[in-house]
């Protein structure tokens, strides 16, 4: 046995290097499929192992650690994407299609385990344009909420946040919390929010916009309270426990273009992140939300 495993290991050394000779480009097609594969499979034996944790002592989600939340969402997530390319691949021979749309579209159709280093870069930058592309829209909504704030005190407050955001000013924590009470009912609060108001944060949120406002709705609220509950969870941890790529992936979650910006920048922001949700209530999620623009448009590194 221990022969027939040596020979196989020395068969396939060398057909791997006859690809990266004579076949460069779909030799690293391959290196990167099959390593996609194998964390594929880790991740599912993780999340499956958190589950049967989960039921075993009678465990909820937001009651898990942050890095097994983060887990859970992000291969959920994982999993959504996987099932549509199964689903178009069960008619006769449409395996083969699929191979070729998994080639032409790996954005849109592949997780980010069969992506190239190069790929993963390129991918994210064009997310966060189409975030950006939303950012406008957003702001020019929170301008014309203004004078359907019965407060008069608010009204200035939410003048000035609009403004210094405008002049390229990054916000600060207490411009924005001051606003709480105008996202927890009318006009921001997220039962007030109107059709296209929830495309807009759909957009921001990289979510798909082309859905009934309702559902929309629903979305970005089953969204912002995941967040929320992976703040209170990082926050219990600490942020200086996460790792270098932990932190870039926790700011472009929430809204930050991490690809460009140094570590301990990256830090700093979640910090800011963080004591701004940890201050909120369930009601006041709608400022966690459109936080995903406030906080992030204009801090240092993010403005091209």
């Amino acid at each position: 046995m221990s022969y027939v495993v040596t020979k196989t290991k020395v068969i396939n050394g060398k057909y791997h290097r006859f690809l990266d000779r004579h076949f460069p480009r779909f030799y690293v097609l391959y290196t990167t499929f099959m390593k996609g594969l194998q964390m594929l499979w880790a991740d599912a034996k993780k999340a499956r192992r958190i589950k049967r944790e989960m039921w075993k002592h009678n465990v909820k989600f937001h009651q898990l650690s942050y890095r097994e939340m983060e887990h859970l969402r992000q291969f959920r997530r994982d999993v959504t994407k996987c099932l549509f390319l199964g689903i178009i691949s069960i008619p006769p021979f449409a395996n083969y299609l699929v191979f070729l749309l998994m080639y032409l579209f790996p954005r849109q159709l592949l997780i980010k385990h069969f992506w190239t280093p190069k790929q993963q870069i390129d991918f994210l930058d064009i997310y966060h344009a189409i975030r950006k592309h939303s950012h406008p829209e957003i702001l020019c909504y929170l301008e014309k909420s203004i004078p359907l704030i019965s407060d008069a005190g608010l009204r200035w407050h939410m003048t000035e946040l609009c403004t210094k955001i405008q002049r390229g000013t990054h916000p600060a924590i207490h411009d924005i919390l001051a606003l709480r009470e105008c996202f927890s009912n009318h006009p921001l609060g997220m039962n007030q929010l109107h059709a296209l108001q929830t495309k807009a944060l759909s957009r921001a949120m990289l979510l798909t916009p082309y859905l009934p406002s309702f559902v929309l709705r629903h979305r970005l609220k089953t969204h912002t309270t995941v967040i929320h509950q992976l703040d209170k969870a990082l926050a219990k941890l600490g942020i200086n426990q996460l790792t270098a790529q932990e932190v870039k992936s926790a700011c472009y979650l929430r809204g930050l273009n991490s690809t460009l910006i140094a570590e301990e920048r990256c830090r700093t922001w979640l910090a800011e992140w963080l004591k701004i949700s940890c201050s909120l209530k369930e009601a006041e999620l709608s400022l966690l939300l459109h936080n995903v623009v406030l906080l992030s448009i204009n801090y240092i590194g993010t403005r091209r």
